[in-house]
């Protein structure tokens, strides 16, 4: 039996999402022992302490299935964002909800709106429904929001807006956003990705919920996975109209989002000190790799994120020789950037060791 004749030609050529390495796997194919991982976008400081609290107490009952909707979670974000709690979803991670809303939105051979590069779900899961993606290229790394509305066609259904952008790291302000909202039609569903939303500092950022509460046709997407540092317990949300929310939940998994990720979330929205000293964490961290590149005359994407876009001669050369010394950066190969490398901002400790085997590769 010829397995490949029996898949979806959309699916047949599609190549799969390649996180980046786990701790675990460098520990073994190198024998190392103190491993650093700067690939993911994760936080330095460990999860949430609250967080941390609230899955020990909670541990004798995972015998039972979740709140299959998140009552409890969706009532505090509600009640956080001054929104209604059938404005919310919650998702496997926000990649989860990036799927429901191709699922419930997109027909075969309709259209989306996609900048290039950004998140590589985004095409994957369009791919998967057999949509096609318009890609719009970034101008000097940033959104090109003027060139994406002039994108929209008659079969254009979705368009997707990571903001900051992964993997540039670059920000849409809110004039940018207000200009382009003003230029997409009824029927048109704009998806604003804002999962480095809580590491943003500059005034101009635009306050999506607040189009929401408008009664605009968009949707906003974060996640816990980040500056909350719940990454392994995969849980995200989205804001919106509760009439396309309606529509989402169509498509929802039962149980999507398990009991000890809903407590856990619950908690780490208590915890102002982590977010607190993540923050501060990650601003000088920043600021100690931006100047560590100047004085070696390494160019690099200023960012808006938790992580930096880092020019080098060859990336996937470069990531590879970190590697073997325990260092674990991003190659951004996959992303059409052969020659840079995306490098999560780490404890001040953590920014060293990466300067110093850096200086030792180059």
């Amino acid at each position: 039996m010829n397995i490949r004749n029996l898949v979806r030609p959309n699916i047949r050529d599609l190549k799969p999402y390649e996180p980046g390495k786990p701790i675990e796997e460098v520990q073994r194919e190198f024998g190392l022992k103190a491993i650093v991982k700067m690939a993911s976008n994760e936080n330095p400081l460990g999860p949430s302490p609250l967080a941390v609290e609230a899955i020990k107490e909670n541990l004798n009952r995972i015998n039972l299935y979740p709140d299959g909707g998140g009552y409890y979670l969706k009532k505090r974000l509600a009640c956080s964002l001054g929104v209604g709690e059938e404005q919310i979803i919650l998702g496997n991670g926000s990649d989860e909800i990036i799927r429901m809303v191709v699922e419930t939105f997109l027909n075969e051979g309709e259209e989306v709106v996609i900048a290039e590069p950004s998140f590589i779900i985004y095409q994957m899961a369009v791919k998967i429904a057999n949509g096609k993606c318009q890609l719009v290229s970034l101008n000097n790394y940033q959104h090109d929001m003027e060139s994406m509305a002039r994108a929209i066609g008659e079969r254009t259904k979705l368009i997707f807006v990571a903001n900051p952008n992964n993997p540039t790291g670059t920000m849409v302000t809110k004039s940018e956003m207000e200009s382009f909202l003003a230029k997409v039609p009824e029927g048109v569903i704009t998806v604003f990705d804002e999962a480095y939303f809580e590491y943003i500092e500059r005034d101009d950022f635009p306050e999506t919920i607040k189009y929401i509460k408008e009664g605009a046709g968009i949707i906003c997407l974060r996640t816990f996975s980040k500056i909350y540092g719940l990454a392994g317990l995969r849980i995200g949300y989205g804001i919106s109209q509760p009439e396309i929310v309606t529509e989402m939940n169509r498509v929802r998994q039962p149980f999507n989002t398990n009991f000890l990720a809903q407590v856990a979330a619950m908690s780490a929205l208590d915890d102002d000190e982590h977010l607190k000293k993540s923050r501060e964490v990650n601003r000088a961290g920043k600021d100690f790799l931006y100047r560590e590149l100047e004085k070696r005359k390494i160019s690099y994407i200023p960012s808006e994120a938790n992580f930096i876009l880092i020019e080098v001669e060859d990336g996937a050369r470069a990531a590879s020789a970190l590697l073997k010394k325990g260092i674990i950066v991003r190659d951004m190969s996959c992303y059409n950037l052969p020659n840079f490398i995306r490098v999560t901002i780490g404890t001040g400790e953590q920014n060293k060791k990466f300067i110093e085997e850096l200086d030792g590769f180059s």
